[in-house]
């Protein structure tokens, strides 16, 4: 992403499959984590460390000396997972990927489109319903213009990146919802540079943009979430169980507030003045799932003031009820070690049907190295087998 200066089948892939027991490359280094024998955290939430267990870590792609980073996921219904990421720090082309045994392995890096290699920003991607009840996958590029490709095939065919209009924005799309009439509305940010092309920085906010034909094209954007003293971006949406209320999770780029949350109570049409999240919850570009128990998983980059894990790849486990009623969550968990100060942890997550998660992220994972991406599978037993007493 750009804004640290101011500061989501196949017949025709299978051939690029590797198995990872034949040619993946080697573990992440791991060795006793430093956070061992620490039971709390500074929030006063139980701290599971999953940092060390090697076991449960499989590389996704690395590459010497060259960046490899923020990964998004899309879980096809037949158990597929597709990841794009960039080679390089949100700038740079967009490497395609896949997984047809729940994250154990991944395929070799997969032919795109030739215009995928000019992506200007963080890739993103998302599935969707198509009039005609099938899926299609939206892929989008951010800055500006705005960019997105199509695929109506499962992935294995792409269209090439086209502009969705006249406007830009950071990190576009960071979140995508179907409403209940089909429309999509996606969600992202910019800091004013962008959106017109004005290349002028000033308040940081929040834009929705609609689709009514499944994503083929959108309107002018309009604002969703904006702040007087904060910089409110990147967009992590969280849907009520029963369906009836909609919440984005917001990084706050000033580093002077925790992380905020809106409301919309009408599919996403209108939405509720910004207010600060717990600081349990602090930090940047957050991904939910719902575990099969009806416990939200939300993943993210710790960037919260004195935690223990600042920097790192994190999770946080609780209730809907406490995003509502400004509960601190049940437990923590980390995933991994970045030896960096903050880069890394634009993490993907998704649910497989036998219950296991497969969350997916780069981060600084090898000290001295530039950084890779790797998968780290869980399930909610394991946590709560591991979890500290208390």
């Amino acid at each position: 992403m750009r804004i640290q200066h101011h500061a989501f089948l196949m017949a025709g892939l299978m051939a690029g499959m590797a198995c990872a027991a034949e040619n993946a490359p080697e573990s992440p280094e791991t060795a006793e984590s430093p956070l061992q024998g620490v039971h709390r955290d500074v929030f006063g939430l139980p701290l599971v460390d999953l940092a060390a267990e090697s076991q449960r870590q499989v590389v996704v792609d690395r590459e010497p000396g060259q960046y490899l980073g923020h990964p998004t996921t899309q879980l096809l219904p037949d158990g597929t997972l597709l990841a794009v990421y960039p080679k390089g720090h949100g700038r740079g082309p967009v490497v395609y990927k896949r997984s047809v045994d729940g994250g154990r392995s991944w395929s070799d890096r997969l032919p795109v489109p030739d215009s995928w290699s000019t992506s200007q920003e963080v890739p993103t991607l998302f599935q969707v319903r198509r009039p005609d009840g099938g899926i299609r996958l939206l892929m989008f590029s951010g800055l500006y213009p705005i960019r997105r490709a199509i695929s109506d095939d499962l992935g294995r065919g792409w269209s090439e990146l086209e502009p969705i209009g006249r406007f830009g924005g950071i990190v576009a799309m960071a979140s995508l919802h179907q409403q209940a009439n089909g429309d999509v509305l996606a969600f992202f940010h910019d800091d004013g540079r962008f959106l017109h092309d004005s290349g002028e920085a000033g308040a940081f906010r929040v834009f929705a943009t609609r689709s009514s034909d499944a994503g083929a094209s959108w309107s002018a954007p309009w604002v969703v979430a904006e702040h007087a003293e904060a910089d409110l971006c990147e967009p992590g949406l969280v849907v009520s169980p029963d369906g009836s209320t909609l919440a984005l999770l917001l990084r706050e780029n000033s580093r002077t507030h925790e992380s905020f949350i809106v409301y919309s109570y009408d599919d996403g049409e209108t939405w509720s003045a910004p207010r600060e999240l717990p600081r349990a919850l602090t930090g940047d570009r957050h991904t939910a799932r719902y575990a099969p128990d009806g416990r939200l998983v939300i993943t993210y980059r710790d960037m919260a003031q004195d935690s223990p894990t600042k920097g790192d790849w994190v999770a946080w486990v609780g209730e809907w009820d406490d995003l509502v009623g400004e509960g601190t969550g049940a437990f923590r968990v980390r995933f991994m070690d970045n030896t960096d100060s903050w880069d890394a942890a634009y993490p993907g997550l998704e649910l497989l049907d036998d219950g296991t998660f497969v969350t997916t992220t780069y981060g600084h994972w090898t000290s001295g190295e530039e950084p890779y991406v790797v998968s780290v599978r869980f399930r909610m037993d394991e946590l709560d087998q591991r979890r500290p007493p208390g």
